[in-house]
């Protein structure tokens, strides 16, 4: 026999919203009242990982609490962006993701959690374009001599990527698509272990992240061929384009942070306040740039909003278009 549901008096239900709605702006005032957790998505070490970190060391110097980076890895990043939605929304559990968060609804779909509804994106914190490497035993010199030599030689060489989802394997299935070439995808558990493979020759190629991939390619582990943004990268001036090489693409990888959507107004802007305060930091602001941030978008939440919502079109109508179906769950 199903049990009973019971229901809240309307009069006991408008008294807790209204409760709840009043307390915001006075939570907002002391915020933050307790550590603070930043919930990363994806394994550590990553350029999410490392950039998150950056950033929760300069919020906790700045504010009466302790702010700490929790990994939670696992279905594209949905294991991690779900932590967050169910979270309590008082401004104490965010979400720091990237451009990866624009197609979970397709590669991890959950039919108990949109998180579209349930995650209010607060700030981008930075965009830097992806770096495309290529082993050192690879016989092209540069990214003209890598199209050429991989459209002669269509499915015989490998690339790494994190999954479908990732920023690695988006960026991948941007340029495949763009330029008609054909590679194999070789998926890895993070970008750590598929840099491992680049280095040792395992796999051609490998787009990742300027805060991880100029210290791979500087370290002489393998050699940069172009940036994927539409100029070329003050931090990597040398490297071209990819439409200086014919490729007809580009993007930028973004990092941003968010909240579930049920959090008040006013606590909302207090996290908004907490973090614009860090990014302004001048300290932070050096460490950016040694980890190949191009630029620290200063965008309103609202303005946030509008902006995960065009990435999650194009990247979604990527996926689509490249002929990727979601797996029923």
């Amino acid at each position: 026999m199903a049990k009973a549901i019971r229901r809240r008096p309307f009069g006991a239900a408008l008294a807790v919203a209204l409760t709840g709605a009043l307390a915001g702006p006075a939570a907002a005032q002391s915020f933050p009242e307790r550590p603070v957790r930043i919930i990363v998505p994806y394994a550590p070490g990553g350029g999410t990982d490392v950039v998150a970190r950056v950033l929760a060391a300069t919020m906790t110097a700045q504010m009466p609490q302790t702010v700490l980076v929790e990994n939670r890895a696992g279905a594209g990043g949905m294991v991690g962006a779900e932590a967050v939605a169910r979270s309590a929304p008082d401004g104490h559990t965010i979400l720091f993701t990237n451009t990866g968060h624009s197609v979970l609804r397709l590669i991890a779909p959950n039919p108990s959690l949109d998180i579209r509804q349930a995650l209010s994106p607060v700030a981008i914190v930075s965009e830097a374009p992806m770096i495309m490497m290529a082993a050192n035993n690879f016989p092209a010199k540069s990214l003209q001599e890598f199209v050429s030599l991989v459209r002669a030689n269509p499915g015989r060489y490998d690339y790494g990527s994190t999954g479908t989802g990732g920023t690695n394997g988006l960026t991948a299935l941007m340029f495949l698509h763009a330029s008609g070439l054909k590679m194999n995808e070789i998926p890895y558990r993070g970008g750590a272990p598929a840099t491992l493979d680049l280095a040792a020759g395992r796999i051609a190629m490998l787009f990742d992240a300027s805060s991880t991939s100029l210290s791979t390619t500087r370290g002489g582990q393998a050699r940069a061929l172009a940036v994927t943004t539409a100029q070329r990268s003050p931090s990597a001036p040398e490297l071209p384009t990819l439409r200086e090489a014919g490729v007809d693409a580009d993007m930028s990888i973004w990092m941003g942070m968010m909240i579930p959507s049920a959090t008040p107004p006013a606590l909302r802007q207090a996290v908004y306040q907490s973090v614009t305060r860090a990014l302004a930091d001048p300290g932070l602001r050096a460490r950016f740039t040694e980890l190949g941030t191009d630029r620290i978008p200063q965008m309103t939440p609202e303005e946030c909003e509008r902006f995960v919502s065009a990435e999650i079109e194009r990247w979604e109508g990527l996926l689509q278009r490249s002929g990727y179906r979601s797996n029923p769950q």
